[in-house]
């Protein structure tokens, strides 16, 4: 059974998902990685940071259930970890939609090659069906969603994986999730990810809203899927589109409280991924206050309390001040 003191290397590959911190269950305890002694020493990491991160490593480390999942609100594979035993082994799906599939390739595709898998599976039975590696894992995940995107219309995703319409959050997650992977090696089609942006240019007005589903029209100010669709088009290298200009520019415009609306600690994640790749002064300026506001709403354990739990909460808050530490593939400029 894997340990409630989940190895720092673990969390820190997971929190580059939106909300995933944990990777698979049945190993034993983890040797603690001086990753996270090191994570901590940067000098240009503002203190409140770094503390704020300990806190809510350690709230979830200690909150971590021993069959690899974590207590309270939401549940599932890409929400709350066991990764690669919710994997089903002929299709390569993770979890019950293409949401939770989506982020679970992403912290697949994190994980990948930051741990030492010779003791993922340590004192268990290695049975391919449910134990194989990361490596494999994350081939059958992107196999899937590229399965999936084949039987779409439109060329995104949905909640099914033989949904034939799309929406621009779920595509967004299996998107990031899929440049992921690339980034990490494992072959992804262009075609693939062509198509992709050719969905998203698709929903996204000359003034850089991005509507939800269908065609053209339905636009809102919505800083989530702005925040989508600017780092889908920054992550894939299309900063060349007049789409990207424009959601760009969008994004800049809306200074909204980030974290007070029922889908707060989503948008921030988003957003501060989304500034940090299109404009590093805009997302420095929005992180100071950013921080600020973390800083009053960190309960006094760690956690951060939401609407969809406070693992979810705390990982998705956690997410949002990663960029300081500059630390994992995905947040590469």
């Amino acid at each position: 059974m894997i340990s409630k003191r989940l190895c720092s290397a673990i969390l820190l590959a997971l929190l580059a998902t939106s909300m995933a911190t944990s990777i698979a269950t049945g190993s034993k305890a983890l040797a603690q990685n001086p990753l996270r002694e090191n994570m901590f020493q940067g000098q240009a990491v503002p203190r409140d940071v770094r503390e704020m991160y300990e806190r809510g490593l350690t709230w979830l480390e200690n909150n971590q259930n021993d069959n690899g999942r974590f207590k309270g609100g939401e549940s599932g594979p890409g929400v709350t970890g066991s990764i690669i035993e919710d994997q089903t082994a002929t299709t390569g799906y993770i979890g019950s939609s293409m949401y939770h599939h989506g982020f679970a390739m992403l912290a697949l595709a994190e994980a990948y090659g930051a741990l030492d898998e010779r003791r993922l599976w340590d004192g268990v039975s290695k049975n391919e069906s449910k134990h194989r590696s990361i490596g494999k894992a994350l081939e059958l995940a992107v196999r899937t969603a590229i399965t999936s995107q084949n039987k779409n219309n439109v060329g995104g995703w949905r909640y099914s994986p033989d949904s034939t319409d799309a929406d621009t959050s779920v595509s967004g997650s299996v998107m990031v999730g899929l440049l992921a992977a690339r980034n990490a090696g494992v072959e992804v089609p262009d075609k693939s990810i062509d198509r992709a942006i050719e969905y998203f240019t698709s929903m996204t007005s000359s003034s850089g809203q991005v509507a939800y589903a269908g065609g053209l029209g339905g636009f809102d100010n919505s800083p989530a899927r702005v925040s989508i669709a600017t780092l889908v088009y920054s992550v894939s290298g299309r900063k060349d589109l007049k789409e990207f200009k424009a959601t760009s520019t969008f994004l800049k415009s809306t200074d909204s409280n980030e974290t007070s609306d029922h889908y707060g600690e989503y948008t921030a994640y988003y957003k501060a991924q989304a500034l940090f790749q299109s404009d590093i002064a805009a997302w420095e300026k929005w992180n100071k206050n950013l921080i600020r506001e973390l800083k009053e709403k960190q309960r006094a354990d760690g956690h951060f309390d939401g609407n969809y739990g406070a693992p979810v909460a705390t990982s998705m808050s956690l997410l949002a001040l990663a960029l300081n530490f500059r630390f994992l593939p995905i947040y590469e400029r």
